[in-house]
C-alpha cells in the first residue's frame, strides 16, 4: 500500500506536508493516529534512515499499536522506527550513558499511588520522613512539591525547567533528594529531568543531532521540562505534534493545555493543521461534547468539534437514581441488559466512575449477575494493607538490602511512622557508612546501642522471623503464601502473579512482574469482559457502549471550595475537559447517570456536594455538566421509568 492511498483533505496534507514545526490540532476521534502512521509510512517509502525517526507515544499501549500498524502496511523499515514512551526513551538512553551510575543513583523506583492527593504506600513513608523535615507543609503539600519537582519546578508554562526559585522549594529539593540517595531510590517522574539536565549539559552528545524526524502524539499532557527536552532531541530535524488542548487533563502533573496553545510563540515558524471532524463518535454524541467543551471558550463562535456526515446519531440517555444503591443496581442491570438483551460483546462495554467506590459497587453487582467484569484503578493493586505488606516481603526477600521496603516495613504499623527513630537510625548509618540492615543487626545482638530505637529493632526481629518461613519456597507456593486465595486485598495482586505461572521461575522474577505491573499499568489489549475505570484511564480508548455513573457535584466536577479562585476556576475547566474525553470513547452509545441521595458517610468519604441536613442519607446535585450538554441532549429520565422502557414489549 502506498502512504497516500484513499488520503484527502487535511488527513493527506498533515501527511504530505515537510513544513516543520508542524502542530496539528486534534480533536477526539478525528483520525491523528491514522495521519501520523501515514506521515512516517511516506518518510520511509521517500528512503529516509528509519533508526532516525523518533515518534513518542503517550502510553505502551500506544506504541505497541503504532508499531503494529506501521507493520501492517507493509512499509519496509517500519520495525526499526523508533517508538516508546518519552520516559521509556529517557531511561534507555540514562541507561547507555550510564548518567545514573555516575550521578550515584539507583533507578529503583518508587511504588507509589496517590489518594486523598497523597503519596501511599512507600510514598508515603516518604512523606513522613519529609515531613519530619519541617517547614514545608503536610502530605497534600509535600506531594504537591514532588510533582513540581518531577516537572523540574516549571510550574507554569512560562517558566524555564530548572533549579526551583523559591527558598522553601530549594530546602525541599535538598531534603528529598537527600532522602532518594540514601534509600538508593528514585522517583519515575525524575527521568525526564534527569535526561534533560544530561542533553542540556553536554550539547556533544550523540542524542542531540540522533533524529531527522521527531513526532510526539498528546503534547498536551507533556510538562514544560518534557517539551524542552523534545525541543533539545530535535534540534536539527524537523518536528511534529500532535494534540487538543480540550483534552488537557494532568494538571496535577503541571501539564497545562497552554503548552501546545503556546507552541506558535516558542516556535515561530509553526505550520498547524486542525482535525476537528470526530470520526468515532455518533453525531448525537459530538453535539453534546461540543457544547459542553465551548463552555471553556465562551470568546469562540464557531464548534470546536464537527460531526461526521453519514455517522448515525446513536444512542444517548441521561438517567437519575433514586439514591446511590438504586444506581448501582440499575446500572449494573442496564449492563447486563445491554449484553444478554442487545447482543454486546462484555469489551464493547466501559464504565467510566470518578470515584473507585462506585466503580467497586458496580463491579462486585456484575460478577454477582454473571457479567464478566475487571476493574483498572491505578491504586487498587497495592490500596490493602495485606498487599503492601505481601509486596513489601517480596521486595525484601529478593533483597535484603532494600532500604525502600526496610523503611516502610519499620514504620508502616505506626501511626507516625516512627520518624524520630527512624532519624536516628539513618543518621548513624550515615554517619559509620554502614547500611540500615547490618545497623540494625547490630542493634539486635545488642553490639550497638542507639537511643529510643527498640521499637525498630522489634519490628526487624518480625520481620526476620516472617522472611524465614518464606525462603525457599517455590514460585507457586510463595505466591499462596505472600497473596493467599481469598484475600479481597490481595486479588490484583494474585491475579498478577498466577498469569502464565509457569513462565516465573523464582522469586526476582515474579517481583519483576509484579514491579512492572504497579509502576506501570496498562489496559490490556484483549479480553472478554466489562473494563471499568477512572474518566481519566479512559483518554485513548474507544468502546461501542460508555456508561458513565456517579455524575454529581462533587464527583463531576471534583470541587475544593478551600481553593482561590483561580484555581477553582483552572479546576472547573480541567474537570470539563475530563468530562468532554469521556463522553466522546463512544461509538454508538452513551449512558450518563447520577443519584439524588447516598448515605452521608459515603458522600464525605467520596466527596460529594449534599444538602444542608441531618440523618444517615443526604441528598446530593447532579452535575452542572449535564446542564452544559446543550439543546441536542435529550431530557433526564427518571432511572426507574427509563429500566422501565427497556423491558417493555
Amino acid at each position: 500500500m502506498s502512504w497516500d492511498d484513499g488520503l484527502t483533505g487535511t488527513t493527506r496534507a498533515i501527511a504530505a506536508t515537510d513544513e516543520s514545526p508542524l502542530r496539528v490540532i486534534a480533536g477526539p476521534g478525528t483520525g491523528k493516529s491514522f495521519a501520523l502512521k501515514r506521515r512516517v509510512a511516506r518518510l520511509l517509502e521517500h528512503g529516509q534512515d528509519p533508526h532516525r525517526v523518533l515518534a513518542v507515544t503517550f502510553t505502551r499501549n500506544a506504541a505497541r499499536t503504532l508499531v503494529d500498524e506501521l507493520r501492517d502496511l507493509g512499509v519496509p523499515g517500519s520495525e526499526s522506527v523508533r517508538v516508546g514512551t518519552l520516559h521509556s526513551f529517557c531511561f534507555s538512553m540514562l541507561s547507555r550513558h550510564e548518567v545514573l551510575a555516575s550521578l550515584g543513583r539507583v533507578p529503583r523506583p518508587i511504588v507509589s499511588f496517590e489518594s486523598s492527593r497523597c503519596l501511599q504506600f512507600e510514598g508515603a513513608a516518604l512523606l513522613a520522613d519529609l515531613r519530619r523535615a519541617g517547614g514545608f507543609g503536610a502530605g497534600r503539600e509535600c506531594t504537591r512539591r514532588i510533582h513540581a519537582f518531577e516537572a523540574a519546578w516549571a510550574r507554569l508554562e512560562s517558566e524555564t525547567p530548572g533549579w526551583p526559585a523559591d527558598p522553601t522549594d530549594r530546602q525541599f529539593q535538598v531534603a528529598l533528594e537527600s532522602w532518594l540517595h540514601f534509600h538508593k531510590a528514585m522517583l519515575i517522574g525524575e527521568l525526564v529531568p534527569q535526561a534533560l539536565r544530561f542533553v542540556r549539559n553536554n550539547p556533544a552528545t550523540q542524542e542531540r543531532g540522533a533524529f531527522d524526524h521527531v513526532l510526539v502524539d498528546e503534547y498536551q499532557d507533556l510538562n514544560r521540562a518534557e517539551q524542552d527536552f523534545i525541543d533539545l532531541l530535535a534540534e536539527n530535524g524537523t518536528t511534529v505534534v500532535v494534540g487538543d488542548p480540550d483534552q488537557s487533563i494532568y494538571r496535577f502533573r503541571y501539564a497545562n493545555p497552554e503548552g501546545i496553545d503556546e507552541f506558535g510563540r516558542r516556535h515561530p515558524a509553526t505550520h498547524d493543521e486542525i482535525l476537528n471532524e470526530c470520526r468515532r463518535c455518533p453525531t448525537t454524541v459530538v453535539s453534546i461534547a461540543d457544547h459542553l467543551i465551548r463552555q471553556n471558550h465562551l470568546e469562540s463562535t464557531g464548534p470546536t468539534l464537527q460531526p461526521m456526515p453519514g455517522n448515525p446519531a446513536g444512542e444517548v440517555s441521561i438517567v437519575q437514581w433514586p439514591d446511590i444503591n438504586s444506581e448501582v443496581e440499575g446500572m449494573s442491570e442496564a449492563i447486563r441488559w445491554f449484553v444478554e438483551d442487545r447482543g454486546y460483546r462484555p469489551a464493547e462495554i466501559l464504565v467510566l466512575t470518578p470515584r473507585r467506590l462506585l466503580g467497586y459497587r458496580i463491579r462486585n453487582r456484575l460478577r454477582e449477575a454473571g457479567v464478566a467484569v475487571h476493574s483498572f484503578y491505578h491504586e487498587e493493586a497495592l490500596e490493602g494493607r495485606s498487599a503492601q505488606r505481601a509486596y513489601c516481603l517480596l521486595t525484601l526477600l529478593v533483597n535484603p538490602e532494600d532500604r525502600v521496603a526496610l523503611r516502610w516495613w519499620l514504620g508502616e504499623d505506626s501511626g507516625t511512622w516512627r520518624v524520630g527513630p527512624y532519624e536516628r537510625l539513618r543518621q548513624y548509618c550515615e554517619r559509620t557508612g554502614v547500611t540500615p540492615r547490618a545497623a540494625l543487626v547490630a542493634l539486635a545482638d545488642g553490639s550497638v546501642v542507639i537511643p529510643s530505637t527498640p521499637a525498630l529493632v522489634a519490628r526487624y526481629r518480625e520481620l526476620l522471623a516472617t522472611l524465614s518461613g518464606l525462603e525457599g519456597l517455590s514460585v507457586a507456593d510463595l505466591i499462596d503464601a505472600l497473596v493467599p486465595d481469598g484475600d479481597d486485598d490481595c486479588s490484583v495482586l494474585r491475579e498478577t502473579a498466577l498469569l502464565n505461572r509457569d513462565e516465573l521461575t523464582n522469586a526476582t522474577e515474579l517481583l519483576d512482574r509484579l514491579r512492572t505491573h504497579v509502576t506501570q499499568p496498562e489496559m490490556p489489549e484483549q479480553g472478554e469482559f466489562v473494563r471499568v475505570m477512572s474518566l481519566h484511564k479512559s483518554k485513548g480508548l474507544t468502546s461501542k457502549v460508555v456508561v458513565i455513573p456517579g455524575c454529581i457535584e462533587g464527583l463531576v466536577p471534583f470541587r475544593d471550595d478551600a481553593a482561590p479562585a483561580a484555581e477553582q476556576d483552572a479546576v472547573l475547566r480541567e474537570q470539563r475537559r475530563l468530562f468532554y474525553v469521556a463522553v466522546t470513547r463512544c461509538t454508538e452509545v452513551l449512558v450518563v447517570s447520577s443519584s439524588l441521595q447516598m448515605d452521608r458517610a459515603l458522600a464525605k468519604k467520596v466527596g460529594a456536594v449534599i444538602q444542608r441536613g441531618r440523618g444517615w442519607v443526604v441528598r446530593t446535585v447532579a452535575s452542572r455538566f449535564l446542564d452544559e450538554l446543550g439543546p441536542e441532549a435529550p431530557t433526564a429520565m427518571d432511572g426507574r421509568r427509563w429500566a422501565a422502557t427497556r423491558r417493555a414489549p
